[in-house]
């Protein structure tokens, strides 16, 4: 078991931190922080405050992704997604959220905007070397199997 602690940030308290809105489920959702209600038009991109900061032990990473819902119904989804965040961060966690959609889309504060998972980041060592391994598949990507 890994503890993650979070800092709730001054002018937050009445934000709920990340939870998870059902037993099994993977990710913890996140919350908008912000002072005023933001609308998001179409093909707008904005940066969201979450209003905590956290730490992690090293071992960890954690993934912002978007909600299945607010991707369906109104096209946000989050850029840059899965976004990371390094464990060796502490600042604000901020979620960079875009409308996808045909509508205008209004977030409120305290609404759930992006869920957040945790995953475990293997160590690994980098080596140069003059020649890799060959493959059936090689260097076929992009498409290469069918379409």
């Amino acid at each position: 078991m890994y503890q993650v602690q979070f800092k709730r940030l001054p002018g937050n308290e009445d934000i709920e931190l990340p939870s998870k809105m059902s037993e099994l489920a993977a990710g913890y959702d996140v919350r908008a922080a912000v002072t005023e209600p933001i609308t998001l038009h179409p093909g707008e991109r904005k940066l969201i405050p979450t209003g905590f900061a956290m730490a992690m032990p090293g071992e960890l990473e954690a993934q912002i992704r978007p909600r299945s819902g607010l991707a369906f119904k109104h096209g946000i989804t989050c850029l840059n997604s899965p976004g990371t965040i390094d464990a060796d961060y502490r600042g604000e966690v901020k979620v960079l959220l875009v409308n996808l959609g045909q509508e205008p889309f209004t977030i409120e504060r305290g609404e759930r905007i992006a869920q957040m998972l945790f995953q475990v980041v293997p160590a690994v060592t980098i080596h140069e070397v003059e020649e890799l391994s060959d493959t059936i598949r090689g260097a076929g990507g992009f498409g290469h199997t069918g379409v």
